[in-house]
């Protein structure tokens, strides 16, 4: 279980700075993959844009939940 992060007198949820990592990734694969046409062969970029956040969130969040896990205890 994630605790909450103290930044400044301020408790703030992991889930939140996962999001915001999310998204600043997010907008880094957008730029590459408009860079190299990816985003041509893709039907509906709102719908992808969506998706491809809301994935990396999930990973953001699981390997922010393996770094901070101490050895020797499971994640589940």
């Amino acid at each position: 279980m994630l605790n909450e992060l103290d930044i400044l007198g301020i408790y703030v949820s992991p889930l939140l700075l996962c999001i915001v990592l999310a998204y600043c990734l997010r907008i880094l694969l957008s730029y590459l993959f408009l860079r190299t046409g990816f985003y041509r062969l893709i039907a509906q970029r709102p719908i992808f844009d969506s998706a491809l956040l809301i994935s990396l969130t999930g990973l953001v969040f699981h390997v922010f939940a393996i770094i901070t896990t101490p050895t020797g205890h499971s994640l589940s």
